[in-house]
């Protein structure tokens, strides 16, 4: 499409000028657009990807046993009492007597168990000569008996191969003699932003329903887990595409759907879904062997803010993650990791920001060693780790010995804080553990650069600047010490009920005074 002026008028041109313009036109036209200024055209239909996909889309319906209740849904159960107990026929009495009106005297029914059966969500097959079926665990929670629903309403008892809750990942095996249509995984890393994309699933129990939209982001953390890393999209994704595909343009999987953010229940434009790359990992392990086995490194973690790497002095700013903790008997511990490290980089994966480690670490194999890049001290250090792999439960640091009692308390006015030693006045008076070692936050003033960050009675300050402090006037040294080298940040590692962490604060440049 060409853009013309109406009833252009007549111009003059010098002949050198007019000879420039030709030339100038010509190498314009010459020269190729760059590739990212070309856009993608629209599919004029998506009816044979749909046509194409479809038959491997399934819907998963679940059912759990219940018991009846009697007179009315909100009844208690009958309790179950052996044949011929005294129990019996006092159970029977004392329900017949609270049925509702009408009801009266009427015989008691035996009480069965009965099924309760609901179209939940979907999925996809993705062997079609082993029957495999991926789903979401959500979809099938709880259930004790699971069936696939194929595309010509064929209802097939399904097995559970095994679940992951912290993807929210189930992986189902069917069998049957009928012809199966399996779907094939496509790379996540590729789907860039404004891509087309498909989604079928089961929209509020509706059956097999096609929507099309684009990749609205990447990485997405929706905050349900230390791996959250989903692909948005605008596709309509409702109650019930849970666990359904979301398919590029070659008809390849991208994505799981499983989360929409919505006020009303509905679509508004805003869906989530599991990148493929993760997923096909997780649903391997499920598929072969029941269970996710991931890396383990053993450290609790915060995000490095830009007042915190000041303190630490690292240059280009905020980035990596910052260990809070090593944990006893983890693998970071054992290689020397400790409290205050930064990691920058992990097996060769730069570490961006504290919430991609979690990810970057489970994705490595159990057992190996890996090279581990940390700020320690001003300047960068390689560890080599061996990796451990990820407990079911999380595990905790054993404190060090409790340090002796010094005597007095500090106030450092320009922190906001009150400090004192740990007595057993106040580890009984903050429910301190008996071998916490430290010193006791026992005031924040209000305003100050400690109530700012959310410091509270009964914190225990554990290091300053990455070094151990045990008395109040070791805390008041260290930060005397910054003071003097124009810091104008101190690092303190802080024990909370939540755990430990750093907190920066900044210096004001008061001298702290005995209390």
């Amino acid at each position: 499409m060409f853009l013309r002026r109406p009833n252009p008028e007549p111009t003059r041109e010098v002949p050198m000028v007019r000879f420039a313009a030709l030339i100038l036109a010509a190498f314009v036209a010459a020269a190729p657009l760059a590739p990212a200024a070309v856009a993608q055209r629209a599919p004029e239909t998506f009816a044979p990807l749909a046509r194409q996909l479809l038959p491997a889309v399934v819907n998963i319906s679940t059912s759990q046993a219940v018991r009846p209740r009697p007179g009315r849904p909100d009844a208690p159960e009958i309790p179950q009492a052996p044949p011929g107990s005294p129990f019996e026929e006092f159970f029977r009495d004392f329900f017949n007597r609270n049925r509702p009106p009408g009801q009266e005297g009427a015989p008691q029914q035996p009480q069965r168990p009965q099924r309760r059966g609901q179209s939940l969500g979907s999925g996809f097959i993705i062997d079609a000569q082993a029957g495999i079926v991926v789903t979401n665990n959500h979809v099938i929670d709880g259930a004790d008996e699971i069936n696939v629903i194929l595309a010509d309403n064929t209802s097939i008892r399904a097995e559970l191969l095994g679940t992951d809750p912290r993807t929210d990942l189930a992986v189902l095996r069917i069998q049957t003699d009928k012809p199966l249509s399996a779907v094939p995984w496509g790379n996540s890393d590729e789907a860039e932003v404004g891509d087309w994309v498909v989604a079928i699933g089961n929209p509020f129990g509706l059956g097999g329903s096609v929507t099309a939209g684009i990749v609205s982001a990447r990485g997405r953390d929706i905050r349900q887990g230390l791996y959250d890393d989903f692909i948005q999209t605008d596709a309509a994704i409702n109650r019930g595409n849970s666990g359904g595909p979301l398919f590029n343009m070659a008809g390849q999987v991208v994505g799981i759907n499983t989360a929409i953010y919505s006020p009303t229940g509905g679509s508004i434009g805003i869906g989530f879904a599991i990148p493929s790359n993760l997923a096909q990992r997780i649903v391997a392990q499920l598929r072969d062997g029941g269970r996710v086995r991931r890396g383990w490194l053993g450290v609790n973690i915060q995000q490095v803010t830009d007042e915190i790497a000041e303190a630490l002095r690292m240059p280009g700013g905020a980035r990596g993650a910052l260990v809070a903790r090593a944990q006893e008997g983890g693998p970071a511990a054992a290689a020397g990791i400790r409290a205050g490290d930064v990691i920058l980089r992990f097996n060769g994966v730069e570490v961006r920001e504290m919430r991609s480690l979690p990810r970057i670490v489970a994705d490595n194999t159990v057992g190996a060693a890996v090279p581990v890049i940390v700020w320690r001290d001003g300047k960068e250090e390689t560890i080599s780790v061996t990796l451990g792999e990820l407990p079911t439960d999380p595990q905790q640091a054993a404190a060090p010995p409790a340090a002796p009692e010094p005597a007095r308390p500090v106030e450092l006015t320009g922190l906001g804080l009150r400090i004192a030693p740990i007595t057993n006045e106040l580890r009984e008076r903050f429910n301190l553990r008996p071998e916490q070692r430290g010193v006791v936050i026992v005031e924040v003033a209000p305003d100050s650069p400690g109530a700012e960050r959310e410091l509270r009675p009964g914190d225990v300050i554990v290091e300053v600047q990455q070094e151990r402090v045990s008395t109040p006037a070791e805390v008041q040294q260290r930060i005397e010490r910054l003071r003097q080298q124009n810091r104008g940040v101190a690092l303190f590692a802080i024990e909370g009920a939540g755990g430990q962490r750093f907190v920066p604060l900044r210096l004001r440049g008061e001298r702290g005074s005995p209390g």
